[in-house]
């Protein structure tokens, strides 16, 4: 039973402590989140099996992590300072300001119900602007980028010379980005600081459309694979007015979110635009020299761009359930292991001293593979729900018998059953049930 409110949500991960509204305590700054013990974990596990999928299984990509602070030529050269625009419309009657294309009626404020109210649309650049220096003016300026893609692109004749790769091949990135919305919202979904994970992969000119292909499929099955149910994903196309300046077609993985489809992750054909850009803007090569054909040419680039705090949201979202056990109504996150916060807990089931020594050896064997949560204080029963609230795929406790009889209590997150383990096979049996 994935949430249906997004306020079930929302209040799971203050309370458990996965998103803190930022400056809480100063009231708070619009559209900004920090993320918790738990949240912190569960983000770095996102971005970790997208690495893992896009990069460690691979031979064909190599992974780079370039600057966040980039000069004007760059962004004039990608056609940002000129196209990386949204629609800006002002009520004149409640003063609120409004993405034109986001409007239900273009001729209806959503905030005071006025009509006829809104001024001529105007286009706002979403790039936030900075100096680097002492001294601010036109040569001091630069940009946080709103993407990570033109590191890659820009990289691109030292990766090719330094990886030994060749097209077609991937150059892979994660890193925040930053995105001045004019309407952010939706708890995490829509920020103006964000992380991205963005593929650029390289591919003579002629491959591009079954590259667009390929990756369209991988990406769709990469969500399904780390548990989101294929019903609440679609792979929705791109109307050619909906197209992005650079490309020849885009497709969008979207999730079914508690408001109505959202995007997870956009998979455009960039075609050779961006290498051709900066190439002409810089002076600089940016082409591909295949030695077997004797034919030089500019690569044309796939790009799967996924945001990784929405798609947090989305694990999150399907993930949610309530059941019962023992006449007791339960919460509980039946997050894929590998997104998990903690994989395993160590439960001793009293603090007293004769208990502790060994818990605390069995988390110091168990924390050298996993991450490990460990917890002693409230009733066993207690402390299951903590943990079944926050996802964790299995508990251990450890109880006076072990001190007898060398062996703990596995207790899975799912089924709740209970299966009592030797201490000495219990990584044995950890990377069993949780699959690596």
């Amino acid at each position: 039973m994935p949430a249906k409110d997004l306020d079930q949500i929302v209040n799971l991960c203050k309370r458990r402590g996965f998103v803190y509204p930022s400056a809480e305590i100063y009231g708070g700054f619009r559209s900004s989140y920090d993320y918790g013990p738990l949240g912190a974990l569960m983000l770095r596990n996102v971005k970790d099996a997208w690495v893992r999928a896009m990069v460690q299984q691979r031979d064909d990509t190599v992974l780079i992590d370039a600057a966040i602070l980039a000069p004007p030529a760059v962004w004039e050269a990608s056609g940002h300072l000129a196209n990386f625009t949204d629609p800006l419309v002002d009520c004149t009657a409640c003063k609120q300001r409004f993405r034109e294309d986001h409007l239900d009626d273009p001729n209806v404020c959503p905030g005071c119900g006025a009509k006829g109210a809104f001024t001529e649309a105007r286009a706002f650049n979403l790039m936030f602007k900075t100096y680097a220096g002492p001294v601010e003016g036109s040569g001091a300026e630069v940009y946080l980028r709103p993407e990570t893609a033109q590191g890659m692109f820009v990289n691109f004749g030292n990766v090719l010379q330094t990886s030994r790769k060749k097209p077609p091949f991937g150059i892979a990135q994660v890193g925040k980005s930053f995105r001045n919305e004019i309407t952010p919202g939706n708890f995490i979904f829509r920020t103006r600081e964000f992380e991205q994970m963005e593929l650029e992969f390289f591919v003579p000119p002629a491959e591009g459309p079954q590259w667009y292909e390929y990756w369209c499929n991988e990406r769709l099955n990469w969500y399904v694979g780390l548990g989101i149910p294929r019903d609440m994903l679609r792979l929705r196309a791109h109307d050619a007015d909906e197209l992005s300046h650079y490309s020849a077609g885009t497709s969008d993985v979207e999730f079914m979110f508690p408001w109505g489809w959202g995007e997870l992750e956009g998979i455009a054909q960039r075609t050779d635009y961006d290498l051709t850009q900066h190439a002409n803007h810089s002076g600089e090569k940016l082409d591909y020299f295949d030695q077997a054909n004797n034919e030089r040419y500019v690569p044309y680039v796939v790009e799967p761009a996924a945001g990784a705090t929405r798609t947090m949201a989305a694990f999150l979202l399907a993930a949610y359930d309530e059941d019962e056990v023992g006449g007791e109504l339960r919460t509980i996150l039946r997050l894929h292991p590998r997104l998990a916060p903690f994989k395993v807990a160590v439960l001793p089931l009293s603090k007293k001293d004769t208990l502790t020594p060994l818990a605390k050896q069995i988390h110091r064997t168990i924390a050298d593979r996993y991450m490990v949560d460990y917890d002693d204080t409230q009733s066993i029963g207690r402390r299951y729900r903590r943990q079944d609230e926050v996802g964790t795929p299995l508990c251990i406790t450890v109880d006076f018998d072990s001190l007898e009889d060398n062996a703990v209590t596995i207790r899975d997150l799912d089924t709740t059953e209970q299966v009592r383990v030797p201490i000495a096979s219990l990584m044995t049996e950890l990377y069993q049930r949780l699959g690596f």
